[in-house]
C-alpha cells in the first residue's frame, strides 16, 4: 500500500513524499517492458520478438526511465485522492530511489490551487460614472478633419465631387462622404460618439467593481500565477509594438528597459490582476455560476474566421473560453448586486 507525507508550504507550494511497494509496482513494470519490447529490434530477433529478460539486460536505464514516467504521476494522483489539493502546474520530481524488485520512493513538488477568501461582495458600493454628453465642439472638430481630408483627396478620386469645391462643410460635402446632408452627418457622428462614450463608461464601471473585488480578496498568490500574468502582459505589449511597425528590441532601447526590468516594474500590477481574477472566480463558485455546453457552442459559432474557429475543436482552448465566459457572466451578476 502506498504511503505518503504531505507538507504544505507558503505560496500554495506543496511537497508530497511518496513510497510505493514493489508488489504494487510489478504489474506496471511488466507492462512497461512489454511496450518497450514491442518497438525493439536486436540482431537475430525481429521487431517485437526480443525476450523481455534480454531487453531488461541490454536497456535497463531506458526501461526504468519509461517506467518512472508512468509510475510517479500515477502514484502522485493516488496520493492526492481524498484531499482538496488541485495542482495547477507540472510536478517536479526529486529524491527518486528505485531499482527493479525494490520500493519506489520520491518527492513531488507542486503548486496547488490557492485558497481564496472574498469579503462581502454583495455590499460593494460603487456608482456608475457620470456619462458626459457629447459636446458640439467634438462633432465640429471631426467634421472639420473630414472636410480637410476630403478637400485634400487626389483629383478625380471622387467622381461625384462638384466642379467647384465648397469653402466650408456643407450638404454637398456631407453627401460625398455618405450622409444625406450636413445635418444627417452631424447626427451620425453624434450617435457614434455617444455609443463610444457609453461603451467606455461601462468599462469604467466594470473596472471599479473589479477593483473592489480585488481589495476584498485574500489569497497567498503562487509565484507561477504571477509569472504567467507578467508573460501575458509582455505578449500584449509585443503585439501593440508590432502593430506600430516597431521591433521589440528597438522599443526597449528607446525606453531604456529590458524584459526583466519591465517585469520588475509590473509585478505589483500583475499581483493585483491575479488577485482580482481569483476573487472573481471565487464569487462564481459561491454563486454557482456556470457556462453550459450550449452557451459555449453559441459563443464559438459567433466566430467568422474558420481557421480561428477550428482551434476550439481542442479541449484546452475551449476550457479557456469557458473560463472567460464564466468570468464575464459573474461580472454581469455583480453589476446587479452592487449599489
Amino acid at each position: 500500500m502506498l504511503t505518503k507525507n504531505i507538507t504544505t508550504l507558503p505560496k500554495s507550494a506543496t511537497e508530497v513524499t511518496i513510497t510505493v511497494p514493489w508488489a504494487d509496482l510489478q504489474p506496471l513494470w511488466d507492462q512497461t517492458v512489454q511496450q518497450y519490447v514491442a518497438n525493439l529490434e536486436l540482431p537475430g530477433f525481429r521487431k517485437g520478438q526480443v525476450p523481455a529478460e534480454m531487453a531488461e539486460k541490454n536497456y535497463p536505464a531506458q526501461i526504468q526511465q519509461e517506467f518512472l514516467k508512468l509510475a510517479m504521476p500515477q502514484a502522485l494522483m493516488q496520493a492526492l485522492q481524498d484531499t482538496d489539493i488541485v495542482p495547477i502546474d507540472y510536478p517536479q520530481y526529486t529524491n527518486v530511489t528505485f531499482a527493479k524488485g525494490s520500493d519506489l520512493s520520491f518527492k513531488a513538488s507542486i503548486t496547488q490551487r490557492p485558497k481564496v477568501t472574498v469579503g462581502n461582495y454583495k455590499a460593494i458600493a460603487t456608482k456608475r460614472p457620470e456619462l458626459k454628453p457629447v459636446a458640439d465642439e467634438e462633432i465640429n472638430k471631426i467634421i472639420d478633419d473630414l472636410f480637410k481630408r476630403w478637400l485634400a483627396r487626389p483629383q478625380g478620386a471622387d467622381q461625384s465631387a462638384p466642379a467647384t469645391l465648397p469653402t466650408a462643410p456643407d450638404d454637398v460635402f456631407a453627401k460625398a462622404v455618405g450622409a444625406q446632408d450636413l445635418s444627417d452627418l452631424k447626427a451620425k457622428i453624434r450617435a457614434d460618439l455617444e455609443g463610444e462614450a457609453k461603451y467606455n463608461n461601462e468599462l469604467d464601471y466594470e473596472e471599479s467593481i473589479l477593483q473592489e473585488v480585488e481589495k476584498m480578496t485574500q489569497v497567498d498568490i503562487p509565484d507561477i500565477l504571477i509569472q504567467d500574468e507578467l508573460n501575458r502582459m509582455l505578449v500584449s505589449l509585443q503585439r501593440n509594438v508590432a502593430d506600430k511597425g516597431i521591433l521589440m528590441d528597438d522599443y526597449l532601447k528607446s525606453q531604456n528597459e529590458t524584459m526583466e526590468s519591465l517585469k520588475s516594474k509590473w509585478r505589483t500590477q500583475a499581483e493585483k490582476n491575479v488577485r482580482m481574477e481569483l476573487g472573481l472566480a471565487e464569487v462564481a463558485r459561491m454563486e454557482n455560476v456556470s457556462i453550459s455546453d450550449q452557451e459555449l457552442m453559441d459563443e464559438i459559432n459567433k466566430i467568422q474566421d474558420n481557421r480561428l474557429k477550428q482551434q476550439f475543436e481542442s479541449e484546452e482552448p475551449r476550457m479557456h473560453l469557458r473560463h472567460a465566459l464564466r468570468q464575464t457572466k459573474t461580472l454581469n451578476l455583480l453589476k446587479t448586486l452592487v449599489h
